[in-house]
């Protein structure tokens, strides 16, 4: 939804439309822009995604300063927001520290942490926001986190998955599996906080990274659909666990892992065969891509799922007719 364009705003007026866009009454900010005049320009649109709020802002150059005495006058649900910079590069300061930031970084700020942001010239950025109980971390565990992100081994998994969220919000935020993409991403941000602050909080981290474990492991398996060798053992490797406890804790979930796997794969494939980029691939080269090791075994697999072959689902697609035999649009949960 557009809450904010100030092409269609007098310039006398865009100042104070940004300024209300960006804050909220009970913890106010101060907005200084580098053009106070007639040079503000800012277009703001927003989604909901299971409870999770969206945020993409373009505008010219801008600084955000949240003070002590802003801090002190917080809201009773105060939030942690998470960010990529899409444009321009973007400047904080947290805790005395100074940053820049561009695409490949993730972003998290504390609502109850003094803080400046913003950038120069134009420049645009995605950002959510997560209740600060949702996160379940203290205030200063998160800020020292923060500081720290990209020590953390999560941290390539967590911005590919950010990534992705935000390629087409509006279409996850209608899809009905939404709730369950918030909820993983929710954990995700929770592991990478928790992995960043390393030994300074050995319990916290211990009982973070134990509760967001299923969701790691199935986040971890989607980024590597496509390798032929994703198997348990591998898995179980990567999170430090035996293939024993891997199994226990995707059974309590109700996840038979060869079958998901599968189910994942087959997914991929048929957004492949749909899409008109990749038509130029035979039906084998878009299995291969999956992690399927022959065509023919991929075409049993797609008839039994989907009760028709990858043929004529690509001819369907083509065409434009026909019904869609697949499933939701989020499948799982991470």
């Amino acid at each position: 939804m557009l809450i904010l364009d100030t092409d269609t705003l007098p310039p006398r007026e865009r100042a104070e439309a940004f300024h209300h866009a960006l804050t909220d009454d009970s913890v106010p900010n101060d907005i200084v822009h580098e053009e106070p005049g007639t040079g503000i320009r800012a277009r703001l649109e927003v989604w909901r995604i299971g409870g999770l709020g969206l945020l993409e802002a373009c505008s010219t150059g801008f600084e955000l300063h949240r003070t002590e005495r802003h801090v002190r006058r917080q809201r009773a649900d105060p939030v942690v927001s998470v960010s990529l910079q899409l444009s321009g590069v973007g400047r904080a300061e947290v805790a005395g520290r100074r940053m820049t930031f561009g695409p490949d970084d993730i972003t998290i700020f504390h609502e109850l942490a003094p803080r400046v942001y913003g950038w120069s010239g134009s420049g645009s950025s995605k950002a959510m926001v997560i209740g600060m109980d949702r996160v379940g971390m203290p205030v200063e565990a998160v800020v020292d986190a923060s500081l720290r992100l990209r020590v953390s081994p999560l941290y390539s998994l967590v911005l590919n998955h950010l990534r992705e969220l935000w390629r087409d919000p509006g279409r996850v935020a209608a899809d009905p599996g939404a709730p369950a993409v918030a909820d993983a991403t929710v954990e995700l941000v929770r592991a990478l906080l928790a992995s960043a602050q390393g030994g300074e909080r050995p319990g916290l981290t211990r009982s973070v990274m134990e509760e967001t474990l299923l969701t790691r492991i199935l986040a971890h398996a989607r980024e590597r659909l496509a390798d032929p060798g994703l198997t348990p053992e591998r898995i179980a490797a990567e999170h430090a666990i035996s293939v024993r406890h891997l199994y226990a804790v995707l059974g309590r979930a109700g996840i038979s892992l060869e079958q998901w796997i599968i189910s994942e794969r087959l997914e991929r494939a048929r957004e492949a065969l749909a899409s008109r980029a990749r038509d130029h691939l035979t039906i084998a080269a878009i299995a291969r891509r999956w992690g399927f090791a022959t065509a023919s075994h991929f075409t049993r697999r797609f008839r039994e799922a989907y009760g028709m072959t990858p043929g004529e689902w690509r001819r369907l697609r083509r065409d434009g007719a026909g019904p869609d035999p697949g499933g939701d649009l989020v499948r799982g949960s991470a």
